[in-house]
């Protein structure tokens, strides 16, 4: 996944259309820096259990409603 997330948009998107959730779909068709920066904060640091959440909660307005819009109210 890892790999997937670090790549260019246009390889991030294709790899959403196979995703099995909606979190993975939404997580690959956000922009590179966002998704570089979820490997940075939360995959890189497997042993914080409130990485995930961190990470949500210092994202832009725009990122935490898109979240909220296409995972949570799908």
């Amino acid at each position: 996944m890892r790999t997937i997330l670090l790549a260019p948009a246009a390889l991030a998107k294709a790899a959403a259309l196979a995703a099995k959730t909606p979190e993975e779909r939404w997580m690959l068709a956000q922009p590179r820096e966002v998704r570089r920066s979820y490997v940075k904060q939360v995959l890189d640091r497997p042993n914080d259990p409130n990485a995930q959440e961190r990470w949500m909660l210092r994202q832009s307005d725009a990122v935490r409603l898109s979240y909220i819009r296409d995972v949570l109210d799908a």
